[in-house]
């Protein structure tokens, strides 16, 4: 498995993949994938990753501001995409170390990710990278006209020194 830095020349498979994520209708409130230009807009500069096996994507993972106020500047939003045919390959498990270390690296002290309560995968890979349940919050949006609950996930750095 390869890593690389996601460029605009990968964006149709990176969209592929996370429309792949929008079908499941369980991965996000989006229903439908942004321009590359919305979605290089959104997204740090950094922190913005490709994993390949074989020359194929298997997978994205991308980190948000979670905040433009500078008290929040440590502060991201985490994204985690897994192309179907590589689920519970290992493909997210190298996704989100990549993302921590290049985090932490950014100097970035706090991760997060608001999940869907069904998404019990992608709730299992944030624990076993160190998340923590924060808190249910209860009808915080509306997808295809149903409110929908998420689960507010955290994790600090360990590196970034917090006192």
């Amino acid at each position: 498995m390869e890593i690389s830095i996601i460029t605009e020349t990968d964006w149709p498979a990176v969209r592929a993949i996370y429309l792949q994520g929008i079908a499941t209708g369980q991965a996000t409130f989006q229903t439908e994938a942004p321009s590359w230009e919305d979605w290089d807009r959104s997204h740090l500069r950094h922190s913005r990753f490709l994993a390949s096996i074989d020359g194929s994507v298997a997978g994205w993972a991308a980190l948000s501001p979670v905040s433009s106020r500078c008290v929040y500047a440590g502060v991201a939003e985490v994204s985690v995409y897994v192309h179907e045919d590589y689920r519970e390959k290992g493909v997210g498990d190298l996704l989100m170390n990549t993302l921590i270390e290049s985090s932490e690296a950014q100097g970035l002290w706090t991760l997060q990710s608001g999940i869907f309560p069904e998404n019990e995968a992608s709730i299992r890979l944030h624990e076993k990278h160190g998340f923590r349940k924060l808190g249910y919050r209860e009808k915080v949006g509306k997808h295809e006209n149903t409110w929908r609950d998420t689960i507010l996930m955290e994790r600090r750095s360990k590196t970034v020194g917090i006192d």
